[in-house]
């Protein structure tokens, strides 16, 4: 676009005049006048440029239109300029992060176990918050008693892969939509793996988080299937409640060091249920209130998400933060030739660094589900009662 002068031209004007009488004095003096008025012209009009992109950058946002960084067009720029990706091309750190931030936002169940992004941590410190603060004498050492209270454990970081076709068209489009398909290819492929990993993952053995639906044996340390708590109907009314009650006790019940505690778990208990159970149980959960409205509530107020990846007739109860599920930083996306070759395409992957265990053995529990779809729910109704005079 070109600039729009204001006093530029004028000053350029003058200096030629001064040019044009041959006056030294005169074209010096007009020189210096005529870029100090082309420096302002200049630094305003690309002020306005600045301003005028940057709200058209917010409108477009509100429309949900992406908009990138300036590193982010440069990367996907070259993208389309080379044809695709080069051997090894690590995605810039803002689309990393817009990656997570989908990921978690988008899907319930990974909001709910609170995915934590700890980039390049290798370990984590577990502290019992009992003992952490401890009495004693002035001046007398308490470091042994504090160290007590803490244990530090190192973190198996994992990969997950995500496969990114992007075919010879889609290079047509531009950098913009080249980074929002590739940002949604990773986000919706590694969404399925880190939900299956962090449900159904079968341990480190097997390259895979220990899921939720999983227990470890404290001897050999083997990663078998957590045999269920109990069983749960969700019939309407005081069943229900007890249930529920039942559920809620066995989490706020946990070991340490061989010692029965009790855990607050007030607002932080999620139930996992496959899509298909999850309309039983609201269906049973469900009441009619006196002014004719359906009220869908469960006692304990548990938080319902579902998932294809716990199987149709069990249900698993979490307490939120007691699950470690952690990403961290990503390999450089590679060219994939080995097999699935495409027509007209390229495929490539990206693998994200990933991990996911419970705390501890009694912060999951899994039930089996015997739902009634005939169970009636009870209505709530006000009696009114009139007299006449």
């Amino acid at each position: 676009m070109p600039i729009k002068f204001t006093n530029f031209e004028d000053k350029k004007k003058a200096f030629a005049e001064a040019v044009h009488n041959e006056d030294a004095e005169k074209q010096s003096e007009a020189l210096n006048e005529m870029i100090e008025a082309l420096a302002g012209d200049v630094q305003k009009d690309i002020l306005n440029q600045v301003n005028t992109q940057m709200n058209d950058n917010a409108i477009m946002q509100s429309r949900g239109e992406n908009v990138l960084t300036s590193e982010e067009m440069k990367f996907f720029n070259a993208v389309v300029e080379d044809g695709g990706f080069k051997e090894t091309e690590t995605l810039p750190k803002t689309t990393q992060e817009r990656v997570f931030k989908d990921l978690v936002e988008e899907h319930p169940f990974l909001q709910a176990v609170g995915v934590q992004n700890l980039g390049a941590v290798t370990e984590f410190i577990y502290g019992n918050p009992e003992g952490a603060a401890v009495w004693g004498d002035l001046f007398n050492g308490i470091s042994g008693q504090l160290n007590a209270t803490f244990r530090k454990e190192k973190i198996t970081q994992l990969k997950l892969t995500a496969f990114i076709p992007l075919s010879n068209d889609m290079l047509k489009l531009g950098p913009a939509w080249i980074e929002r398909y590739v940002r949604t290819m990773m986000k919706e492929a590694m969404s399925a793996g880190l939900e299956r990993g962090y449900i159904a993952g079968r341990g480190p053995n097997q390259k895979e988080p220990i899921g939720l639906l999983k227990t470890v044996d404290a001897e050999t340390g083997a990663v078998t299937d957590k045999a269920a708590a109990g069983t749960l109907t969700f019939e309407p009314g005081k069943t229900t409640v007890q249930e529920l009650k039942g559920v809620v006790e066995k989490l706020s019940t946990h070991q340490v060091k061989g010692t029965e505690k009790y855990r607050n778990v007030a607002g932080k208990i999620v139930m996992v249920v496959n899509p298909f159970d999850k309309i039983s149980v609201q269906a049973n959960a469900t009441v009619q209130n006196a002014n004719g409205a359906y009220v869908t509530n469960l006692p304990f107020n548990p938080t319902i998400v579902e998932s294809q990846f716990v199987p149709k007739g069990k249900a698993v109860f979490f307490v939120k933060g007691e699950y470690l599920a952690a990403v961290g930083g990503t390999d450089p996306i590679k060219k994939f030739d080995q097999t699935m070759a495409l027509e007209d395409a390229t495929l490539y992957i990206a693998k994200q660094y990933a991990t996911g265990k419970p705390i501890d053995e009694y912060a999951a529990q899994v039930y089996t589900l015997q739902l009634d779809d005939s169970a009636t729910t009870t209505t709530s109704t006000t009696t009114t009662t009139t007299t006449s005079a």
